[in-house]
């Protein structure tokens, strides 16, 4: 058993993903606590939508609507009020979240990625394990990346330097790690343009 994981079970066992959202803004109106599970769709729960969010431990990725489609939210351990708390600076502004799913493989001490020039893991490579808030400033010549691999732990890509723009979860245990190219980034991916990274806070 690895040490990843053997940390995953120890996660799991202490209930370290823990999540309570609300259908209003500020935490008001109807609300549902999530320990260690993944949500599909929030209208089953008898919920309109999801306006303020409370992570107490544990990293989740977000997503537009049901079954874990359209834009991602990087959602880490802390409180968000209102959907700009955590769209703010996506490609455009949603005011609503209808899934979400717990990030397990997040380890921010031990991630490792590989970007690649090409679709396929073709041309040049260029790894990482460590935060990137301009992936051009550190050496990569272009505002795009075609293709990439995840070695260890979870990361959120940006479109934009500085953490801006459309936000995409990369994750060794989806995927077995591998994005081939940029539609398998996310289900709102329309471009290769990829131009800061980060690993995700567990």
């Amino acid at each position: 058993m690895t040490a990843m994981n053997t940390q995953q079970q120890m996660m799991e066992q202490m209930g370290q993903w823990r999540i309570t959202v609300w259908e209003e803004e500020h935490y008001q109106g109807r609300r549902c606590e999530f320990h260690n599970m993944e949500c599909q769709n929030i209208m089953d729960r008898e919920f309109q939508k999801i306006r303020s969010i409370k992570v107490e431990s544990g990293a989740w990725v977000g997503y537009e609507y049901p079954e874990f489609q359209g834009q991602q939210f990087i959602l880490e351990k802390g409180d968000y009020p209102c959907y700009e708390s955590w769209s703010g600076n996506c490609g455009y502004r949603t005011e609503h979240m209808l899934s979400f799913r717990p990030i397990k493989c997040a380890n921010h001490s031990d991630s490792k990625i590989s970007l690649y020039e090409c679709n396929n893991f073709q041309g040049g490579k260029f790894e990482m394990c460590d935060d990137y808030p301009s992936l051009q400033a550190m050496g990569w010549c272009s505002k795009e990346v075609y293709s990439m691999k995840v070695n260890s732990g979870a990361w959120v890509a940006y479109q934009f330097p500085g953490y801006r723009g459309y936000q995409y979860i990369m994750e060794r245990d989806r995927h077995q790690g591998e994005y081939r190219n940029y539609n398998e980034y996310g289900t709102q991916a329309q471009t290769n343009q990829i131009q800061s990274i980060r690993r995700i806070q567990h």
